[in-house]
């Protein structure tokens, strides 16, 4: 296997380590069972879900007694049912206040602990009917708030994880087009986004051009890696639908010199996985796909057929990389 350069941590999904544990099981419980697979050194704890039992110094030590990193929070307003008409988006200006201010206090708990990034997903801002929703004032009110987020700590990267729908029928941010938009009106350095897989699939999108516009226009702060069939948000295993795809985006992040982690949000759960045995499956993959994408960053013939826009000599060439000769 060739010399992977930026090679990142591997975090995984921490609810998915629920699967098989007797009764309600705990934040410990789910940190324990990932500390089991061998080369998942990093982890994204969800707030304030993760946070209920633990403070932030309890949860650094559980992650560290299993050799665990943290690299950041992602905000979960859906756990408060006050939340469901959107969070920064929410017509009520106390809700909206409330949804920002546990932000920031996610934000300190995140800076306690020592994390790289906070990722918003925004999943409740959006509308689910016509004449629902007033366009303009939403869009004013998700910019104030993320200014005023970004705001908080300067020092904190806050990255936008974009999703067309779930669980609002369309959301205010659906893609990278929209969600880079929101970046630039917002101006605040520390702002940027979370590419994952599956949303990028789902906004009918191609991963590699995505990162790139993402890195052109903004910050490139996580990527989520999982597959599926571009329908809904499926949180396949690596690889397993889209490998040439995957590939491709692993060169342009090399090319990017992305050397930030690389996180598995998958759902092992919805098919009765074994959650320690799909995230080593996991790791498995994104190796051997990383391992391909490195022999591809510097193909001199892949150059100069992507120049002639000659997809019959690339995928010849992404062949012998993939499969051998023939």
């Amino acid at each position: 296997m060739p010399d992977l350069p930026n090679r990142p941590r591997y975090a995984a999904r921490l609810n998915a380590f629920k699967i098989g544990l007797p009764g309600k099981p705990t934040v410990a419980e789910m940190i324990a069972r990932a500390g089991q697979v061998a080369g998942l050194d990093a982890a994204d704890l969800n707030y304030p879900d993760h946070f209920e039992a633990h403070s932030p110094a309890a949860l650094s030590r559980l992650l560290a007694a299993q050799g665990m990193a943290l690299n950041g929070l992602a905000m979960r307003y859906y756990t408060d049912p006050g939340f469901r008409l959107g969070a920064f988006t929410n017509p009520d200006p106390t809700v909206r206040r409330a949804a920002i201010d546990i932000t920031r206090r996610g934000l300190d708990a995140l800076a306690e602990m020592g994390g790289g990034v906070m990722t918003l997903w925004l999943g409740q801002d959006g509308v689910d009917y016509s004449f629902q929703g007033d366009y303009g004032r939403m869009w004013d009110d998700t910019i104030a708030a993320l200014q005023e987020v970004a705001d908080h700590n300067p020092a904190i990267p806050v990255a936008i994880e974009y999703k067309p729908n779930e669980p609002r029928a369309y959301a205010l941010l659906p893609d990278v087009g929209a969600t880079l938009l929101a970046i630039r009106e917002a101006r605040r350095a520390n702002l940027g986004v979370t590419l994952d897989f599956c949303h990028v699939l789902f906004a009918d999108e191609i991963p590699a051009q995505t990162a790139r516009l993402v890195a052109r226009h903004s910050r490139l702060m996580g990527v989520h890696l999982n597959d599926g069939y571009g329908k809904r948000d499926d949180g396949l295993m690596v690889g397993a639908v889209h490998p040439v795809q995957t590939v491709e985006l692993f060169v342009e992040l090399a090319r990017m010199g992305y050397d930030g982690v690389i996180y598995f949000d998958t759902f092992p759960d919805h098919g009765g996985l074994d959650p320690c045995a799909e995230a080593a499956t996991n790791i498995i993959m994104a190796e051997r796909l990383r391992a391909v994408a490195a022999a591809l960053v510097d193909h001199a013939g892949l150059a100069e057929a992507i120049a002639r826009q000659d997809a019959a000599a690339s995928l010849r060439i992404i062949a012998q990389e993939l499969y051998g000769a023939a």
